[in-house]
């Protein structure tokens, strides 16, 4: 199966953001390419808020480029077997730790948001992961800093599509 169809069964499987939900897949219907980069239009990428609920604290990155403190994510590459491994293996790169568990249920949100040109959207679909909670992380060529913030704080210092998607995902851990 490639990426493109996974991507399609992803969201076809996804129930909450009905209208967006359906964005995502009239563009993966109208662009074959729309999984990639050189898709100038738009294209999928695949995020995950790294999460650590026994302490009550989200690991985020404060990216080189955008200079925003966001979840960890990025493009999906021709060697990512799936929507969800793309999401698993740019959390791990970002974050330099192993061993993270994506949340069970599939993506937990979608946001798409306007992104410089030669492109138009990224298409994000948003997974969460949970870390051990003695989980060493290193910083990586695409971050400027790394650091875990208190549940509370991540208003105070990421943007609104943050704290949905942290609030998101605390309702898919019950908390």
């Amino acid at each position: 199966m490639s990426l493109h169809d996974d991507a399609v069964l992803v969201l076809k499987g996804y129930k909450d953001q009905p209208e967006l939900r359906q964005a995502y897949l009239d563009h993966l219907a109208a662009h074959p390419d729309g999984m990639w980069k050189a898709c100038h239009v738009g294209h999928l990428t695949a995020s995950a808020l790294v999460v650590d609920p026994g302490r009550g604290r989200v690991l985020l990155t404060l990216h080189r480029k955008l200079r925003m403190w966001l979840q960890m994510g990025g493009h999906c590459e021709p060697g990512d077997p799936s929507l969800t491994a793309a999401a698993l293996r740019e959390a791990t790169e970002e974050s330099g730790i192993a061993g993270l568990t994506l949340l069970a249920g599939g993506p937990v949100r979608l946001d798409r948001h306007a992104i410089p040109s030669p492109c138009n959207w990224h298409f994000d679909v948003q997974y969460a992961a949970v870390a051990a909670p003695d989980a060493a992380h290193t910083i990586s060529e695409e971050s400027l800093d790394l650091r875990w913030f208190p549940y509370a704080e991540v208003a105070e210092v990421a943007d609104a599509s943050v704290v949905r998607l942290l609030e998101a995902t605390l309702t898919r851990l019950g908390d």
